[in-house]
């Protein structure tokens, strides 16, 4: 394909990515997207769509890819599992190649975020990359050899919602102590509200446990022994090449130093090696991901 189109629907913003065949940008545009409906999200994708389509030189083929917050589901081919949750139960691919008149890929954005990394970003040197989103929740993708794998049911990578702790606290997706509700940034300030009864933001928890100010000291201890035990888990059953981290909390050090210990700690490999890097492409990771959607 001469040219690639990639959409990133956000739960705060919609950007779209126009490549040539060189990978060069010919357009990119970031909107907030507007989550008043379903429709109104269909209408910004179609009217970011023209633009790039205005771009395109008439005649010429081009690919179509969209990452969202959420999973096609395979056997009903509806949303699912979406944090904007006003897309669940939508036939949004259905509606949207109906909509646009064209063939749409729609992956998870978490599997987009990994795809963009090993194509492009601090995975790009490896075979097996996994993934991961650590922000507002927990999310995660496999690649191999620069393939998205999906998994039987679409949700391969989804950390996020393994149950590490039956006793925990109480996750949105309806089981207890998921990996989300203990390493993503609203599970640690949950933890600490629940301890405090004080709403305070995960940077500010951080900078106070720098500082070694109680509780925030003892929750963010906590937080890495989690996240320990967490991604071990993650290399004794996959074994990956290299796992990258992106979202806000990839960008705390202590991740890729006494977090990195913990790993050790909690991996079924006496020496382990699996390198853990921070993300080189940012929040671009998401749109770009998507325009490689279908390679």
């Amino acid at each position: 394909m001469e040219y690639r189109v990639g959409i990133d629907l956000g739960g705060t913003k919609t950007e779209i990515l126009l490549l040539n065949s060189n990978q060069e940008v010919l357009l990119r545009e970031r909107i907030p997207t507007d989550k008043s409906s379903y429709e109104s999200i269909l209408h910004t994708i179609q009217n970011l769509y023209k633009k790039a389509l205005s771009h395109i030189p008439s005649g010429k083929e081009f690919t179509l890819g969209m990452g969202i917050p959420g999973i096609i589901d395979p056997e009903t081919d509806v949303v699912i599992n979406a944090n904007t949750t006003i897309l669940i139960g939508k036939p949004l691919k259905k509606d949207l190649e109906a909509l646009l008149e064209h063939p749409i890929f729609i992956e998870n954005d978490a599997n987009c975020f990994a795809l963009a990394e090993a194509m492009a970003g601090a995975g790009k040197e490896f075979s097996f990359v996994f993934g991961v989103i650590m922000g507002t929740g927990c999310g995660g993708g496999f690649v191999m050899d620069k393939k998205i794998h999906r998994g039987r049911h679409g949700i391969a990578g989804e950390w996020g919602h393994f149950s590490i702790d039956p006793s925990g606290e109480q996750c949105w997706c309806g089981n207890r102590g998921c990996i989300e509700t203990l390493i993503s940034g609203s599970g640690v300030e949950n933890q600490y509200y629940k301890l405090t009864k004080e709403k305070i933001s995960m940077k500010e928890i951080v900078e106070r446990a720098k500082k070694s100010l109680s509780p925030a000291k003892e929750v963010f201890e906590k937080f890495l022994d989690d996240y320990g035990r967490a991604v071990g888990g993650i290399i004794s059953t996959f074994d990956p090449d290299v796992i990258v981290l992106g979202g806000g909390l990839s960008n705390i050090e202590e991740l890729y130093t006494i977090g990195y210990e913990k790993v050790k700690k909690y991996t079924f490999y006496h020496n382990v090696k699996t390198p853990i890097k921070k993300n080189q492409l940012g929040d671009s990771a998401g749109v770009f991901g998507a325009a490689w959607l279908g390679i």
